[in-house]
């Protein structure tokens, strides 16, 4: 009995030892994580900038990770297992905190280069095409450095990854193909996310998003139409909004012979300066204007130009341009004929 007690006692220790320097690193990481955020959130507020949001959100969970990650391994380093097993368990964790570091770097890296697009017209727009890039280099940048600390030599990695890409190329000659497409179309910015196409299929609507494979473009009633890459690129592409994009807004109308074109050419204008100015979706500076362009059945039909903010806009203008002409022409006593055809009787008769 005297000698198994103070066993148990010596085994007890050495069980409680490593729980409690785990226990003891884990509070302390948990503490300075919630140091660091409060004061990123500080930051974040007092410069109102979203910056430290990204910074927050990227860090929040792998800092977790990590802090449990050196807890372990300051508990391995006290324990009384074999040295052969600690050291694997050393080279597992050094990998796993390698690839949080690279998680953490990839999402910092997306974040800001999301803002950067946001602000200005970049080189490189974000779309999930080139985030992907993004964390394709950082994380291939990850595995080299495991690979250097486990000290294996990275060239004859290389030499096969080189023969054997031959073989994948031709595998994934498609999938390649609506990949450099996709690329080709980022950097060429002919086409950009936001932009409202009209393609040569009859498809038009919204570009969403840019991927390794496809382009979505999401159509005014919802729907998300897929167009691969390398297919789009063939295609002939209206873009609206290329250069700028508020549009012209052109509607057709007609008014009787007997009209006084003068009056009509005035009150048209006024009405239409109304809906550019208090209709959201038109362009408040923008002075309208009519052209005179047919002698009509029944009717001599002109042009009215509007303008609106985006494409999706001319639709709410034209509706209130048409219900506002039509009350004003109604009391300017303006008649906007039926399609009729009359017979001039007298001028027949006439010779």
């Amino acid at each position: 009995m005297k000698t198994l007690f103070p066993e148990s006692i010596q085994k007890s220790l050495e069980l409680l030892l490593p729980l409690g320097i785990f226990t003891v690193v884990m509070l302390a990481g948990y503490g300075l994580r919630g140091y660091l955020l409060s004061r990123l959130s500080r930051w974040a507020r007092k410069t109102d900038s979203r910056m430290g949001d990204v910074i927050l959100s990227a860090v929040r969970a792998p800092f977790l990770v990590l802090c449990i990650m050196l807890g372990i391994y300051a508990a391995l380093e006290f324990s009384n297992l074999s040295k052969v097993f600690v050291d694997k368990a050393d080279k597992g964790l050094s990998i796993l905190a390698v690839f949080a570091v690279a998680m953490v770097t990839a999402n910092i890296l997306c974040g800001f280069a999301r803002i950067r697009a946001e602000r200005i017209e970049s080189v490189l727009p974000v779309t999930s095409l080139t985030e992907n890039i993004i964390r394709i280099v950082v994380y291939g940048v990850g595995v080299l450095v495991i690979l250097n600390g486990l000290g294996i030599s990275i060239t004859p990695i290389l030499a096969t990854l080189g023969v054997g890409g031959l073989a994948v190329a031709l595998a994934l000659k498609d999938t390649l193909s609506n990949f450099f497409a996709g690329f080709h179309i980022i950097v060429n910015r002919k086409i950009r996310v936001g932009d409202y196409l009209k393609l040569e299929s009859g498809d038009e609507g919204y570009v969403n998003d840019i991927s390794w494979r496809t382009t979505q473009i999401k159509t005014l009633p919802g729907n998300i139409v897929l167009i691969p890459n390398a297919k789009l690129t063939e295609l002939i592409v209206t873009n609206y909004t290329l250069q700028e994009k508020d549009m012209a807004v052109l509607v057709g109308l007609g008014v009787h012979y007997g009209s006084d074109l003068k009056k009509v050419e005035r009150v048209t204008c006024e009405v239409a300066a109304e809906v550019m100015g208090e209709v959201p979706g038109g362009v408040p500076d923008f002075i309208p204007f009519i052209r005179y362009h047919t002698f009509g059945d029944s009717s001599i039909n002109f042009t009215t130009i509007l303008r609106a903010q985006t494409f999706v806009d001319q639709y709410i203008v034209k509706h209130e341009f048409v219900k506002r002409i039509h009350e004003r022409y109604a009391r300017e006593g303006i008649v906007i004929p039926y399609p009729i055809r009359a017979i001039n009787t007298e001028q027949e008769s006439g010779g």
